[in-house]
């Protein structure tokens, strides 16, 4: 990775690989794409193969570094299994992203129990049964990084979002308390929570909340004060913070939770 080019150079060029779950769209694509632009081997984890395949035929000159892998991060059994694989095959994992998750608006008070669930489980457990492996992994290596894709609404409260905000929160937490165990053996566990960004799941709910000028210029019937800065978030915006977190530059931080969503929470979060 760029930001880490003098520990790399010392280190005689050894490839980092980082695994990216939900890359096969929005922000977790945007974050596989400049891991590969920036040197590392990526394990890119979705449900969709067609999605994946996109994904491969942009890579170009990175697709050798490109390990694509239709999987659901709810199975856990199959996620440990090929972990592994990857282990002996690669050497070992230096990153995990979490960037996989689901959103089903609608008011909680409307919500059925389905779909609580799918929400929850998907953001929250899967996400977290699925980081345990790796964080043992690290923990024994005593060395890696962890990336988690939270969200401000894990920290400031929204309506018509359903169980997405409660799911968010519950990771952020629970994040913080997997950095504090794992600070013992170096290594580090953040999450970048976005607000509104400009991705194909923020487009495909706009219209079911307050659309973009209530986004933009707050609207009092969502509880929403607006965006200061004027400007959604572009996954660019998110995957640089990731990337600064990953590398060797944010060796002090840990159990951090940075919110870019362009002043939409006043600093709250």
């Amino acid at each position: 990775m760029r930001p880490d080019r003098t520990v790399a150079t010392q280190k005689e060029h050894v490839m980092q690989t980082a695994i990216v779950t939900g890359a096969t769209q929005g922000i977790g694509k945007g974050i596989a794409t400049a891991l590969l632009a920036e040197g590392c081997r990526v394990i890119a984890l979705g449900r969709s193969e067609a999605k994946l395949a996109s994904l491969s035929s942009e890579a170009a000159g990175a697709a050798d570094r490109l390990v694509t892998v239709a999987m659901d991060i709810a199975d856990t059994a199959g996620f440990t299994a090929a972990l592994g694989g990857w282990i002996e095959a690669f050497g070992g994992i230096d990153h995990l992203v979490n960037a996989a998750g689901v959103l089903e608006p609608g008011r909680l008070l409307d919500t059925p129990s389905d779909s609580l669930r799918r929400v929850v489980e998907t953001n929250f457990l899967a996400t977290l049964e699925l980081t345990l492996p790796v964080a043992r992994h690290m923990a024994d290596r005593r060395k890696g990084s962890i990336v988690t894709i939270g969200s401000n609404s894990g920290t400031t409260p929204r309506v018509g979002l359903g169980a997405y905000p409660a799911s968010k929160a519950a990771v952020i937490h629970a994040m913080k308390c997997l950095g504090l165990e794992l600070a013992e053996a170096g290594v580090r566990c953040n999450i970048v929570s976005p607000g509104s960004t400009d991705t194909e799941m923020q487009r495909a709910t706009q219209a079911a909340t307050s659309g973009l000028q209530g986004i933009l210029k707050g609207d009092p019937a969502t509880w929403r004060l607006g965006i200061p800065l004027g400007r959604m978030a572009s996954v660019e915006d998110v995957a640089a913070m990731v990337l600064f977190l990953l590398s060797d530059r944010a060796r002090h931080i840990t159990m951090e939770n940075i919110v870019i969503d362009g002043g939409a929470t006043l600093g709250t979060g």
